[in-house]
């Protein structure tokens, strides 16, 4: 066990198989129908917890029945023994159980993951999400809501609707993605190198700063594409990237109000507003929200 000091008093955390607590735990089904589970010293208050699971539409839960969600405080993908005993981190073994901390310490966030999966008996899924290590409800939300979009892409696949719409910005060569991996197959798919540069900034004067769900075409594109080589393995890994990405920031609007600039990496350039909200007006037609959720597109343009 690791030790750590609060309000002068010390206490044991707790490392514990996964399996054990899946084992253990009782698990709860929200209102839309996610199961999940909380273990441990989560910090989650209980209302802010189901504002975001009950946010995934009930389109979507249908295709979730093999996972559940387990809130917890910090999901290990360390060796947990060196880790309790040493305060460092080791190799992980294929062999090794999962482990998770029933609660923080310093040590044990440095040997934290966002989340893993972890199989169950029976052709079940846990998926243990680490609450303490993504310090606010705008990072654990995503962490939840990309989770859901993986795992209804690996059951449901991607809709036609969208792949047409999604290639059809990608071959008008639409600027930046929603996610690196996104980015990486997209550049892949055409031939280029997976870091590809973004067209000049010089070609994109003029354009919007946000983005209207109103919209129904898109913007911000440079030259078509040549598809003369189009990698389809890449294609496919695009796809399912480009659609798991917009599913995951249409949850994100349901149960948050936040800034698309709030979504910024440095790898890679962010998709296009207005692009972005066509595939979110897409999505929200294909996965209406459930009641007492709304989807709504707020911009903004350059004065």
């Amino acid at each position: 066990m690791a030790e750590t000091l609060q309000s002068g008093v010390v206490r044991s955390t707790q490392l514990v198989r996964a399996v054990q607590i899946a084992h253990d735990t009782p698990v709860r089904q929200s209102a839309n129908g996610v199961r999940f589970a909380t273990f441990g010293e989560t910090g989650l208050a209980d209302l802010d917890l189901d504002r975001m699971i009950e946010a995934v539409p009930t389109t979507i839960v249908a295709a979730l029945k093999a996972n559940t969600y387990y809130f917890v405080p910090l999901a290990l993908r360390e060796a947990s023994q060196d880790i309790a005993a040493e305060g460092m981190s080791a190799p992980a073994r294929s062999d090794e159980p999962a482990m998770v901390a029933s609660a923080w310490t310093d040590e044990l966030g440095d040997a934290a993951i966002c989340h893993r999966n972890v199989e169950l008996p029976h052709g079940k899924r846990g998926v243990f999400i680490s609450t303490r290590l993504l310090g606010d409800r705008f990072a654990l939300s995503f962490e939840f809501f990309i989770n859901v979009a993986h795992a209804f892409v690996d059951q449901a696949g991607v809709p036609q609707a969208f792949q047409d719409l999604v290639w059809q910005q990608a071959l008008a060569n639409a600027r930046g993605e929603t996610s690196l991996d996104a980015w990486e197959s997209r550049n892949l798919a055409f031939g280029r190198a997976a870091n590809a540069q973004p067209e000049p900034a010089s070609a994109r004067r003029g354009r919007p700063l946000g983005f209207s769900a109103r919209q129904r075409s898109f913007s911000a594109a440079a030259e078509p594409v040549p598809t003369a080589t189009i990698d389809e393995r890449e294609r496919g890994a695009y796809l399912d990237a480009a659609f798991s990405d917009a599913v995951a920031i249409y949850l994100l609007s349901l149960a948050l109000d936040f800034d698309y600039n709030e979504l910024r990496e440095r790898d890679y350039p962010l998709l296009a507003p207005a692009a972005l909200a066509v595939r979110l007006k897409l999505v929200a037609e294909l996965f209406p929200p459930n009641p007492g959720y709304e989807f709504a597109v707020k911009y903004r343009r350059r004065a």
